[in-house]
């Protein structure tokens, strides 16, 4: 099963944008999975679903957003390079 929410925006927001109402609400979608996955609240491949995508396809777009695909504290970054 699945749930659906609804948000209302005033009309002119994608002509603000240069985006058809389509794209903008495309984008809003993928602006909150990448958020959610940002702040850890969501797995790639949950957020992946969220958008309809693969999960390699969402890591692959992160970039677009400045969002790192992998986000270890440099401590943690420096033992994993360590032991590998």
């Amino acid at each position: 099963m699945s749930l659906e929410f609804t948000v209302q925006y005033p009309e002119t927001f994608p002509d603000v944008l240069g985006d058809t109402p389509e794209e903008f609400e495309t984008e809003a979608k993928w602006a909150m999975a990448v958020k959610l996955f940002e702040l850890k609240r969501l797995s790639s491949g949950m957020a992946a679903m969220l958008v309809g995508v693969d999960r390699v396809t969402f890591l692959l777009k992160l970039a677009d957003y400045g969002v790192p695909m992998i986000d270890l504290p440099d401590a943690e970054l420096m033992s994993d390079f360590k032991n590998s």
